[in-house]
Parts: C-alpha cells; structure tokens; sequence
C-alpha cells in the first residue's frame, strides 16, 4: 500500500467518524426536538388547552348571561304589559291623548311626544358641543391640554344623575323661570341638563372614530395645500362620519332613557307640549312616579310604556348597526 493510500484511507475513515459524529448530533437533535415537541404537546394538551378551553366557557358564559338576560326581560316586561291589550286595548294604549288613572283613561301619547321633544332638544344642544369637543381632543389640543381636558369630560360621565336633577333645579330652573316665565320646570331645563350628560358618551365615541382615520389621509390634505380646519372640515369629519353618527345615535338612547334627572327637571304634567318652559312628562318619569301605588290595570299600563321604552331602545340599537355596516365592509 502506498503513501497516498493509506492517506486516502485515513481521509475516508476520517470523513466516515465525521460522518457519523453528525449522525449522531442529528439524532440527538431529533430527539430532543422531539422530547420539547413532546413536552409542548404535553403541556398545551394538559395545561394551556385546558385553561384555553375554561376560558372560552368562561367568555361563553358571560356573552350567554347576557343574552338571556336581555331576552328575560323582554319576556319579563312583554307578559306584564300584554293585559293593557286586552283590557284597554292596543289602539287606545298607543293613540290616546289623555293619561288619567281616576277615569281609566291610559293614553301614552303625550309621554310619549314628551320622551321625544325633550331627547331631540338635548341631542340639538349636546351633539355639537360633544363633537366639536372630540374634534378638538383629536385633532387639536395639545398633550398637556389634551390630558387636562379629556379626565374632566370622563368626570362628566361618573356624575350621578340625581346631582345633575339637583343643579338644574337650584342652578338652571331659577334662571328659565326668570327669562321665560313660570316656574322653570320643563322641556328646555331637562334640555339644557341632559345636554350635559349626553356629552361625554357623545365625545368619547366621536373622538375614537376620528382616532381610526390613518394618519396618511391628513398627511395628503396637507401636501396638496390645505390648511388644518379644511383638513378637519373636508376630509377628517367626513371620513368619521359614520362613526360620528353612530355616537350620537348612542347619545339619543341615553337620553331617552334617563330618568331620574328628568324626573327632577321636566315637571311632570301629562299633557302635550305647549312650549319650552311648560311642564310636560316623560315615559320614564311617568313610570317612576306612578309604579310606587300603581295596581290592576294602571299597573299593566306602566309595564306598557316600559316596553314602547324597550322597543324605542331596540330601535336605535338596530339603527347604529345598520348604519355601521353601511359604513362600509372594513368595520365589519
């Protein structure tokens, strides 16, 4: 055997143990591979699946609570009101023009123009406060001012509703009794007061929804020439605009709803509107007042105006969801 023989040779089983080592280094890896993936699986399979799938029962249970409680108390409400059909009758229920439980007279109509006259004249008065007060958080306070401002609207939000009832009668009836006659009580104090308390679920959404516009589209306006109000004005607002209008669709079921407020403010005169400063009712103050000695079919009435009330409520959910996806697939 020659020189170079046996340095090819040595070269071969050199390369061979090479080989091998690499081998065996794969096969190490293999199997400790496959001993993490085992673990990995052990563990998602006991462990994090497990708690994975407690947690989806947990969120299923809470989005079904939900559910039924909604439907509960439809059911709930709908069984209690169902007698005003039959003894009163639907068409009287929701086309009588006289509430008055001494005659057996149960006509929801002016409760239910008084619900809508003062949640309009709210909404007139606090939408564009709400919405120029968002434009302004987004689009142009600064971070100092911005983080000064947006506590104090989120305060606005926290406030109970009786203390609003107790400023608009100490604070704002004197004021409407002076300027316009009478005593205060009536549509434009429960105007000016659910104004004010619509504004903070109004300005929070409506300033989420400018947040969602890119950045980009600002940044184009700019480059063609366009100062920043006509940037607001022309591209930014109409942009949000679905948005915009569903926070204020969201600010007219608060106001409808509330009650207790109201109830302090609005007077509480059965009648039809006869002017801002004339006391009226509303659906939720008449129910409040009257549900404490309420019986018979007087009672079944009340249950009737809190499913108009519920309906009302159903509607303007329907309404914010329908103009959402009408606002285009990418919100969807």
């Amino acid at each position: 055997m020659t020189v170079t023989d046996k340095s090819d040779k040595a070269c071969e089983t050199q390369t061979e143990s090479a080989d091998a080592h690499v081998a065996d280094a794969h096969r190490q890896n293999e199997t400790l591979s496959a001993g993490a993936s085992a673990g990995h699986l052990q563990l998602v399979s006991r462990a994090t699946q497990a708690k994975e799938a407690a947690l989806a029962s947990l969120f299923f249970v809470c989005a079904f609570i939900a559910v039924v409680a909604v439907g509960a108390i439809f059911v709930f409400v709908a069984v209690k009101a169902w007698p005003i059909v039959t003894e009163v009758g639907l068409k009287n229920f929701l086309t009588g023009m006289k509430w008055s439980v001494a005659n057996e007279q149960y006509g929801i109509v002016p409760f239910v123009v008084g619900s809508f006259v003062v949640t309009i004249g709210a909404l007139v008065i606090g939408a564009p406060l709400a919405v120029l007060t968002a434009v302004f958080l987004a689009e142009i306070a600064t971070k100092r001012v911005r983080g000064i401002v947006r506590p104090a609207v989120e305060l606005l939000a926290g406030i109970p509703s009786v203390v609003y009832g107790f400023f608009g009668v100490v604070i704002v009836t004197p004021i409407v009794a002076k300027i316009f006659g009478g005593v205060g009580f009536g549509p434009l104090t429960a105007w000016i007061i659910l104004a004010i308390m619509i504004v903070p679920t109004i300005a929070t959404l409506s300033e989420d929804a400018l947040n969602s516009i890119p950045m980009g589209i600002r940044e184009a306006s700019f480059a063609m020439g366009a100062t920043q109000w006509q940037t607001i004005y022309k591209v930014v607002l109409p942009a949000a605009k679905i948005g915009i209008i569903d926070a204020v669709i969201l600010g007219m079921g608060r106001a409808i709803g509330e009650t207790m407020a109201v109830l302090m403010v609005v007077g509480n005169a059965p009648q039809m509107f006869k002017g801002i400063a004339k006391p009226i009712a509303t659906l939720t103050s008449q129910i409040v007042l009257d549900m404490g000695y309420a019986s018979g079919v007087h009672r079944t009435a009340l249950f009737g105006m809190a499913a108009i009330l519920f309906l009302i409520s159903m509607g303007l959910v329907g309404l914010v969801r329908l103009l959402s996806r009408s606002g285009g697939g990418e919100r969807s």
